[in-house]
């Protein structure tokens, strides 16, 4: 009792500038804290997927632990306030400036991964949530109890909206994710070392060295993995595929990893095989040469997504084309496909042709404007895993398509596997017929992703059994043709709902029926 005070009156006398960085504190601890939480929501999704699940729970527990924490600062003594508030910053410092690594670990060497996220998140939140309890109580020997908690708060929630806006425009498409948490563990760290330093002559001298000694620690430590970042992230990521790593970027939207073996490489965006070398050819001749080959006109031809140039490709196979219009959001990968060499080769380099007019944009928002018709419209997009990427497989984006299809011109989707993901497969053949169009299906076998599925659609009834190809293509002919418009009973429709902006169920087939299987 005595000592707290002593504390209290000490704190009475502090100058405007004690009272103003203790304030600075709580600003950018709450920067940090929102950080940590964005950190371990966007790895966790970029290693499970589903990113509407893994932030709704990263939010629910950081803010359960939070409660946690604020609870557990009732059992702080008023004489180690300051102590315990430098102490807390200094560990949350270094638990948060971990945190990445923590989540590459438990990922590429544990069956845990799942409890080691939640574990870290329950410390984290804890300890964020001691801070506004701690530094009110430190304030209230300033300015009255309603007064400091309305400014900590204030202050907390600035902080806050300031993170929301670091995170995805500077630190993450510039850092990456195991760089930001090094720089905000840091960070945290120098505000623990900023309040021990400003408020030495309140602290013993034991208290004072024991909280320099910590935090000497803590910043050598994080300098250390910052120092040797980049070849233990190429170790950690190395691990998570099978083959070498020749490219790897983290962008505004998505971690981007190029890998080789011997003269094959394979691209991966969040994990996720996007394309192998070695058979990408069935694939995209399966994607494109039908729809062009039934379309009326092929002059103009919009490509939604395939920032990879492999579709383009195989539409400039064509001599009438005249404007490919290829809208791909991130524009990390369309510069990669236009300059990585591996890609170029592959892509025949497709993005830098002059009738290929690249557009780095969200696809939904470009649909909503007006434009010349297209005679084909290609949608070679990621699969429909997450809520957000399954917006443009929805009745609503599907009725955009339909306004800018010319008379009889062709749209076609890929739509992941019927046998893998059944319900989402019919599900988007489904969605197509709500917007009016007539729709064919029609399959394939890729080796490097198993049976996988297309669906052809337009506005007039389509004859499929018609197409003659016109080039000579590696994979598909006319025999070929008619086989892939066979499906066997375990992949044949089944009675599933059409997905809806308002009802996204697309998502939800494609999680489970993926789950039931990997």
């Amino acid at each position: 009792m005595a000592g707290s005070i002593v504390l209290e009156k000490r704190l009475q006398t502090l100058p405007p500038s004690g009272a103003i960085l203790l304030l600075a504190a709580i600003f950018f601890a709450a920067i940090c804290a929102i950080i940590y939480e964005l950190l371990i929501g966007s790895v966790a999704s970029y290693f499970l997927g589903d990113s509407v699940e893994q932030f709704s729970l990263t939010i629910g527990v950081f803010l359960a632990s939070m409660g946690l924490g604020s609870w557990l600062s009732r059992f702080i003594a008023d004489a180690a306030l300051l102590r315990r508030f430098a102490q807390l910053e200094i560990w949350l410092g270094l638990l948060g400036g971990l945190s990445v690594a923590i989540l590459y670990l438990l990922y590429g060497y544990t069956d845990s991964f799942r409890l080691g996220m939640l574990s870290l998140i329950v410390a984290i939140g804890a300890l964020i949530g001691l801070e506004v309890p701690l530094l009110t109580r430190l304030l209230r020997g300033v300015d009255s109890l309603r007064t400091a908690l309305s400014t900590v708060l204030s202050l907390d929630y600035l902080g806050a909206l300031v993170a929301a806006l670091l995170f995805p425009y500077a630190l993450l498409p510039f850092l990456g994710t195991l760089h930001t948490a090094l720089v905000t563990g840091l960070a945290n760290t120098a505000v623990g070392l900023a309040v021990a330093l400003s408020f030495r002559s309140l602290l013993s001298k034991r208290e004072f060295r024991g909280l320099l000694a910590q935090a000497t620690f803590v910043i050598a430590l994080l300098v250390a993995i910052a120092l040797q970042s980049e070849g233990l992230l190429d170790r950690w990521e190395s691990d998570l595929y099978d083959d070498r790593i020749v490219y790897s970027e983290q962008s505004e939207y998505q971690k981007i990893v190029l890998t080789r073996r011997d003269d094959a490489f394979r691209l991966y965006l969040n994990g996720h095989l996007q394309f192998a070398s070695v058979d990408e050819h069935r694939y995209h001749e399966a994607l494109v040469h039908p729809a062009l080959e039934l379309a009326p006109s092929r002059e103009r031809v919009l490509v939604i997504g395939g920032g990879d140039g492999l579709t383009a490709r195989e539409v400039l196979k064509y001599p009438d084309v005249r404007q490919v219009d290829l809208v791909d959001l991130d524009p990390a990968i369309t510069h990669l496909a236009q300059r990585n060499l591996f890609l170029t080769n592959l892509n025949d380099n497709a993005l830098n042709r002059p009738e290929v007019t690249v557009l780095n944009e969200d696809g939904f928002l470009y649909l909503q404007r007006e434009h010349m018709a297209y005679g084909v419209i290609i949608i070679d997009l990621p699969d429909p895993r997450e809520e957000s990427l399954a917006k443009l497989y929805s009745v609503e984006g599907y009725n955009l398509c339909r306004k800018l299809l010319s008379p009889g011109g062709m749209l076609v989707t890929q739509a992941s596997s019927p046998y893998y993901s059944r319900e989402a497969y019919w599900s988007i053949a489904e969605t197509l017929t709500e917007a009016g169009f007539a729709v064919h299906s029609y399959h394939l076998q890729v080796p490097s992703f198993g049976e996988w599925g297309f669906h052809l659609a337009s506005d007039r009834l389509i004859e499929p059994t018609d197409v003659q190809f016109s080039l000579p293509l590696r994979y598909l002919d006319e025999e070929v043709w008619r086989t892939l418009q066979v499906f066997d009973r375990d992949m044949d429709r089944l009675p599933v709902e059409a997905n809806r902006l308002d009802k996204p169920v697309l998502a939800r087939y494609y999680r489970r029926g993926w789950s039931a299987w990997f």
